[in-house]
């Protein structure tokens, strides 16, 4: 039988008198078997398909379709596939209200940001205008989020210019700058598609949160400065990203900084300012903030009009072309010499606005209550963006901006989107010239005053406090961005990222537990300075699985505990070593090679020493040779090893690899306190 000692309570602690040391119950009571379960066994297929079951649908996706006709199923499918059909079958005039005033309100903002962020970019002001048209009606059908305000954003428009201008100049070649701007569109959108298709949304959240501040903070750094050139009014300047180069350009142009051009641009980018910091401090005047950008567009137009602003030096838009999006499909270039560099940019823009668009979504969705479907957005983002650039549009993803304005403007649904994209239309059809005289230093100043809220300092000034390794990516992230490039910017992030995980899966932490006096419980001496040791006993908890990657380090720092605790006992004269207890409710899975580190720690601590100590330079040996000379301590005293609380899998591997039967029913516990009674009596404490 499978199984573990406990204790039976003594007369006074049934009758509910406490007694403060378990040592002294374990020596008055004899042991009672509990049984300790293995789970049962499953075949291999059946483990492979529960496995991939939580891996790819960990949300049970398809839980609303059990027990329903077919019918029903077909109407729930579509409305799966197509979320406008669930919302839209409710939809009454009230919504439509809410949603109109908020899709208008956004649209106030869409339309100058969608013209900045083409020109940020290097694309023509008017695809800016394209992007905010035809996506945002893709995603109203096909996403789940009822606050996410589609359309181009900053830094997605910063990486594709970035990276598509090292190869091609967009003032020497603008159709082909283009066409490839439209090709990486459509891998972008590929990329986004096939994720949510595959269900490997996981890969997005290799970006971490602090190391997206970071990243998003020097990004923010490097576009404000890019709008140098248009706020200063220079002509000639540096197509590089560098903090240095852009500094450098700015300084060694100095004769072409046009003092009006200055003026103009500093006095609308502080009323941009002033709106924004009006609207955070007084959440009734969101509109502020949001109608500033089109206000600051129609003022600097006028004005630009009424002093014909072109004869003093301050460039302007000049003629946009009126119209429907014309299509661009047969500009896309799948073949060639650019083909990588466009898979290329298709990707990295594609992670980039993946992770904004959902990050996005989650946040305004946990404020109203509701969930969203990361995969499902993942293929509605995606879709959107092949469509897109079929369209004439470049790559496009939920703001953050136009989405808290969204939220703040009171939407009910995605159709709030639809509004937004008919006031593009609008605009398109009939408004394109009245953005002739509309002066360049206006989208560099919307530019600026956008981006400024990507950086945040309160949030890695709370990385600092909570984790130095987060702020150590962060920074890692931001200075990369800042002083590199982007690119090499977000590989450091990822860099990073990676490593720490590295260090968490091979570095797991084990903590030494101590009883706490008048309880059963046993917790970490370090965090409870209440909790002792137990004479005699070593009690280790290991907060991690146990795989390849750990197995070697685990042991090592179990038999470094050991040696530890024996140093310490011989300072304080205590009573000897005879027991190390590992508590293994925190260890959810284990390896073969997990497996074989605990048969090699139990025949290692099994023929040590108490008296021995073991030198730290073993540690540096191999494993072979730290083996035989444990093994080569010759007293008479052994060293037990005992195993608490296996959880399911774990305690399954072990059963079936034999080491339940190498330990012992005598030596598998159900708790803590089982195994300090049982193995005090077994040992003589």
């Amino acid at each position: 039988m499978v199984g573990s000692l406990t204790m039976v309570e003594s007369s006074a602690a049934a009758s509910g008198l406490e007694d403060p040391s378990p040592l002294s119950r374990a020596a008055m009571a004899p042991p009672e078997v509990h049984r300790v379960d293995v789970p049962p066994e499953i075949s291999a297929f059946q483990c492979l398909k529960l496995r991939l079951r939580e891996f790819l649908f960990p949300d049970d996706s398809f839980h609303q379709f059990k027990n329903q006709p077919f019918l029903k199923s077909l109407a729930l499918a579509l409305q799966y596939v197509f979320p406008i059909f669930a919302w839209g079958s409710d939809y009454t005039l009230s919504l439509l209200k809410s949603d109109a005033i908020s899709g208008i309100t956004i649209a106030s903002l869409a339309i100058p940001q969608g013209i900045s962020y083409a020109k940020l970019a290097d694309l023509p002001p008017i695809v800016g205008l394209y992007s905010s048209f035809v996506p945002p009606l893709i995603y109203s059908a096909l996403g789940s989020s009822r606050d996410l305000a589609v359309g181009p954003v900053s830094i997605a428009s910063l990486v594709m210019g970035s990276m598509l201008r090292e190869e091609v100049s967009p003032n020497k070649q603008p159709a082909l700058f283009l066409q490839l701007a439209f090709t990486a569109t459509f891998f972008a959108g590929v990329f986004q598609s096939s994720l949510g298709l595959l269900r490997l949304g996981f890969i997005v959240d290799f970006l971490s949160k602090p190391t997206l501040t970071g990243f998003m903070g020097g990004a923010a750094v490097i576009v404000s400065l890019q709008q140098l050139k248009g706020l200063l009014g220079i002509v000639h300047f540096t197509t590089r990203m560098g903090f240095i180069p852009v500094m450098q350009s700015v300084f060694r142009h100095e004769g072409e900084w046009a003092w009006q051009t200055v003026v103009m641009g500093l006095s609308f980018l502080a009323f941009l300012l002033i709106a924004r910091h009006i609207s955070l401090r007084r959440q009734k005047l969101f509109w502020v903030s949001a109608a500033a950008p089109l206000t600051s567009v129609i003022l600097s137009t006028i004005l630009s009009f009424v002093f014909k602003a072109p004869n003093h030096g301050i460039k302007t838009i000049g003629h946009l072309q009126k119209g429907l999006n014309p299509p661009s499909a047969n500009m896309l270039d799948f073949e060639g010499t650019y083909l990588s560099l466009t898979i290329k940019t298709g990707i990295i823009t594609g992670i980039l606005a993946l992770t904004e668009g959902i990050a996005v979504g989650r946040t305004f969705a946990s404020l109203k209550n509701y969930q969203i479907d990361g995969n499902k957005e993942m293929i509605a983002i995606g879709i959107m963006n092949i469509a897109g650039s079929c369209a004439s549009c470049y790559v496009t993803t939920g703001s953050f901006s136009r989405s808290a304005v969204n939220y703040n403007a009171g939407s009910k649904t995605a159709a709030s989107n639809i509004v937004m994209a008919t006031a593009v239309l609008f605009t398109m059809l009939f408004l394109m010239p009245l953005f002739y005289y509309t002066p360049n230093v206006i989208l560099s100043a919307i530019i600026i005053a956008a981006v400024i809220g990507l950086i945040d300092v309160k949030g890695a000034l709370r990385l600092w406090k909570l984790d130095k390794l987060d702020f150590l990516a962060c920074m890692s992230a931001f200075f990369g961005v800042l002083l590199i490039s982007v690119q090499m910017g977000l590989a450091i992030a990822v860099a990073v990222s990676l490593f720490k995980i590295l260090i968490q899966v091979t570095r797991p932490n084990t903590v030494v537990l101590g009883n706490i006096p008048g309880t059963n419980s046993y917790r970490s001496v370090t965090q409870y300075r209440e909790a002792t040791r137990m004479p005699s006993f070593l009690i280790l908890g290991i907060e991690s699985p146990i795989y390849f990657t750990n197995s070697m380090y685990v042991q090592e720092r179990i038999l470094r505990w050991a040696r530890e605790e024996e140093e310490r006992i011989t300072k304080l004269d205590e009573n000897p070593l005879k027991c190390v207890i590992l508590d293994m409710a925190a260890v959810t899975d284990i390896d073969t090679s997990g497996v074989e580190v605990l048969k090699e720690l139990k025949k290692i601590l099994n023929e040590r020493s108490l008296e021995a100590s073991v030198s730290y330079r073993h540690y540096n040996l191999k494993f072979e040779s730290l083996v035989s000379n444990l093994l080569d301590m010759s007293e008479k005293n052994d060293l037990q090893l005992v195993l608490v609380n296996p959880v399911g899998q774990v305690a399954q591997k072990l059963s079936q690899s034999g080491t339940w039967e190498l330990f012992g029913s005598d030596r598998i516990f159900v708790t803590i306190g089982e195994a300090v009674a049982a193995s005090a009596c077994k040992v003589n404490v």
